[in-house]
Order: C-alpha cells, then sequence, then structure tokens
C-alpha cells in the first residue's frame, strides 16, 4: 500500500534524511519514531507530496506521489505537525469545504462532516470557529479532516499533540479502529504511542533508518539472548553453578539478594526456553523458587539504545533551511 524508496532530502551540504526506505502494508499501523529533529515530518512531507525529494521515490496505493500526484494524493489523509485550519471558518463549515474539495459527494458530504465530527468528538464545537478552538479540538479537527474522503492511506504526525490524557485515549482507540481498512503511517517521538498503537516500527535517527521490526524482534535482536530473572532460596548454596549447568544456558549473573534470597538473571540462546528445565534444577536440589519471569528490553530502552550518541558529531542543518522533525 506504502512503499517508500531510497528517499534522501539535502539542503545544500546538509543531508536532513538519507536513504530511507520501508513498506506499509494494508490495514497496518507503522510507528515512525524518532527523537525530535530526526527527520520524521520532513520523510512525512516528503511520503504526502508536500516537498519533493533529491532522491528516492515514495509510491501510495500503486500510485508514484511524485510522478502522478493527483491520483497519489486522492487516496493520502494527512494530518500535518500543524493542522491545515481556516481561522475564519467555523469547524463545520472548514469540513464541509475540505469534503467539497475532496470529491464527497454532495450527497454524502453533511452525513460524513457529522460522523467525521462524532468519531473526533468535536460536534459540540461545530459552530465555533477554528481559530478559537484550543490546540486539542485544533488537533482532532485536523485528524476529521484528515478521514473525511475515507482515504486509503492515513499519514499522521504527532496527532496526539496537545490532547490531555483522555483526548489521548479516544484517538488512539480510533486509530486502532482504523486499521484493517487503512494502512497508517504514525509519526511520533512519543514511546506509549508506538508500544499501545503500532504493529511496526521504523526508528529514524539523524535522517538514518536505523531499525524496522515489530518492537518484540527488536528486543531479541538487541538482546541476542532470552533472559529470566530468577529469585531463589538456595540457603547459601552455589545457586549459579547450578543454574549455568543447565542445558540451553549461556550465562548466569548473580544481581543480587531480597530478604536473603538469590536473585540471578539467567540468559539462554534466543528461542529455547529453559523455564521448565531451570524450574525443574531450582526444585530437584531442594530449593525455593520465589520468582521466575522474562526479562524484555522495553521499549524505551530500545529506543534509548538505537538513537543515544554524541549529537555534537552530527552536521547541524542551516537555519534558513530549518525543518522540524
Amino acid at each position: 500500500m506504502i512503499e517508500v524508496q531510497h528517499l534522501t532530502k539535502q539542503y545544500g551540504a546538509f543531508t536532513a534524511v538519507e536513504d530511507v526506505s520501508f513498506t506499509v502494508e494494508r490495514g497496518e499501523i507503522l510507528g515512525f519514531l524518532g527523537p525530535n529533529g530526526a527527520g520524521k515530518t520532513t520523510t512525512m512531507r516528503m511520503v504526502t507530496g508536500y516537498m519533493p525529494p533529491s532522491r528516492g521515490r515514495a509510491i501510495v496505493a500503486g500510485y508514484d506521489i511524485f510522478e502522478q500526484p493527483i491520483e497519489a494524493k486522492k487516496r493520502i489523509g494527512y494530518l500535518p505537525e500543524t493542522p491545515p485550519l481556516y481561522p475564519d471558518m467555523t469547524v463545520r463549515d472548514y469540513l464541509t469545504f475540505v469534503a467539497k474539495i475532496r470529491g464527497v459527494p454532495r450527497a454524502e458530504r453533511r452525513s460524513r462532516v457529522d460522523t467525521m465530527m462524532a468519531r473526533t468528538h468535536v460536534a459540540d464545537m461545530a459552530g465555533r470557529h477554528c481559530g478559537k478552538l484550543s490546540k486539542g479540538y485544533r488537533q482532532r479537527v485536523g485528524l476529521a479532516q484528515a478521514l473525511l474522503h475515507d482515504p486509503d492511506v492515513l499519514v499522521l504526525d504527532e496527532p496526539t499533540a496537545g490532547l490531555d490524557p483522555k483526548q489521548i485515549i479516544e484517538t488512539r482507540q480510533l486509530i486502532r479502529e482504523l486499521a484493517g481498512n487503512h494502512s497508517v503511517i504514525l509519526s511520533t517521538h512519543i514511546l506509549p504511542e508506538v508500544s499501545q498503537t503500532c504493529q511496526r516500527v521504523v526508528i529514524i535517527n539523524h535522517g538514518h533508518v536505523v531499525a524496522v521490526d515489530t518492537p518484540a524482534n527488536l528486543t531479541a535482536r538487541l538482546r541476542g539472548s532470552e533472559t529470566i530473572y530468577v529469585l531463589v532460596d538456595g540457603g547459601g548454596a552455589d545457586v549459579a553453578s547450578a543454574l549455568t549447568a543447565v542445558p540451553g544456558v549461556t550465562s548466569v549473573a548473580v544481581t543480587g539478594t531480597d530478604a536473603g534470597a538469590l536473585a540471578c538473571e539467567v540468559a539462554s540462546h534466543t528461542g529455547h526456553d529453559v523455564r521448565r528445565d531451570l524450574a525443574a534444577a531450582i526444585v530437584g536440589a531442594g530449593w525455593g523458587l520465589l520468582e521466575m519471569r522474562p526479562m524484555r528490553m522495553s521499549l524505551e530502552d530500545i529506543f534509548l539504545h538505537l538513537t543515544t550518541e554524541d549529537s555534537a558529531e552530527q552536521p547541524q542543518i542551516p537555519e534558513e533551511h530549518a525543518v522540524h522533525g
């Protein structure tokens, strides 16, 4: 449904985005994750045809966004970082105007506008001018305009910015409901946004893609092994040596004690489930197994691992070409 091939954006000697490639399947929600200034918004602007690339191409629903821009854009709903509202229009007038230019049939416009206002929880502001809306309402009206023409593809740049906690939960639920009939790119620097909404994640840093995978697969790849935390009441015995002898275990690290029991992190080969054998070894030795649980890198750990480096070594974009994202 979306295919991004080697997108690159240069401003003189500075490269804001370099060789970015990824795909989004029909019905999939892809998280596009990176710290502020990583190149997320620049990439989204190229994918939606708002900005031409220096190199590369983007194909949306079978149409090249730069060679067939009208056909491609018909199939895209885009919520940019700043919602594109007309301050002197009321919410209803604005959404009706968007429905008209998006080609929604006249007979369906009113019902479509009413439905989108209800889904994005802005119906109570239908008669208010867009320029007098709070940031949260502006964001939700922006989401409504992106959905009006029932597009194949949704590109959402920071869709929950400015929303209160209740509105964030409602918006995330709406985005999840859209999956299946729509392909969604969700650009954000908010980690819970990705972990609670997206099936796959692209992580970008300093304009480069540093990972493309599911959070679970990223966890396994970065650890290179499965790690299990165990808490054993061994009465002073050499628990670590006994656990190291269990088939499949690669290492045992004693991390401390808890009420006299020994806490250990037991690593094994990826895909090798040693929990039953560990439990049998502990119980067979007459020790107490007080706790056993898998240890996984959180999305926060993955994000920091892949994006933390000396930013002072990175080139800075010239001020006259500064692009947020």
